[in-house]
């Protein structure tokens, strides 16, 4: 793999209130509302590490803070990677394997976007959460959210 290929392992964070409500964030450039996404930066990066680090990177909260719970849902989905982002991997990469987690954090933290991904953030309960996600799988990962918030406690 050329230094420059991404690695085709990436983390979905769903960011909720106790309450749950979902943070969700607006793409640059894009109509594409999700949560926080992002790829390992090296193959043997700990799952956790990404998602702290990504959800550090896209909306400045700290996922070991004070109030804050990271926890791993132990879900993973594969997809195959859209034609338009192809050129971001290896020749030969078609699919992406993502691992879901679940932050919950203080009701409403404070959010500071990175503006070179994103415009513009929104809370909502979580069943509008879904509803407004572009992915299917963010999407599918925040109705696990009840279940998944209770069984992480």
């Amino acid at each position: 793999m050329s230094a420059m290929a991404k690695i085709p392992q990436s983390v979905l964070v769903v960011i909720h209130t106790p309450q749950l409500d979902v943070l969700l964030l607006k793409r640059t450039g894009q109509e594409f509302w999700q949560s926080v996404t992002g790829s390992k930066d090296f193959e043997d990066e700990p799952w956790p590490a990404v998602a702290a680090r990504e959800v550090l990177e896209e909306t400045g909260i700290d996922a070991h803070g004070p109030g804050c719970r990271l926890h791993d849902w132990q879900l993973e989905n594969v997809y195959t990677i859209y034609p338009e982002w192809q050129h971001r991997y290896a020749p030969g990469v078609w699919h992406n394997t993502e691992r879901v987690f679940g932050l919950e954090v203080p009701s409403y933290a404070g959010v500071r976007l990175n503006p070179r991904e994103h415009t513009a953030f929104a809370w909502h309960p979580w069943h509008e959460a879904a509803d407004r996600c572009t992915a299917a799988s963010n999407a599918e990962a925040i109705l696990h959210l009840p279940r998944m918030a209770v069984s992480s406690l």
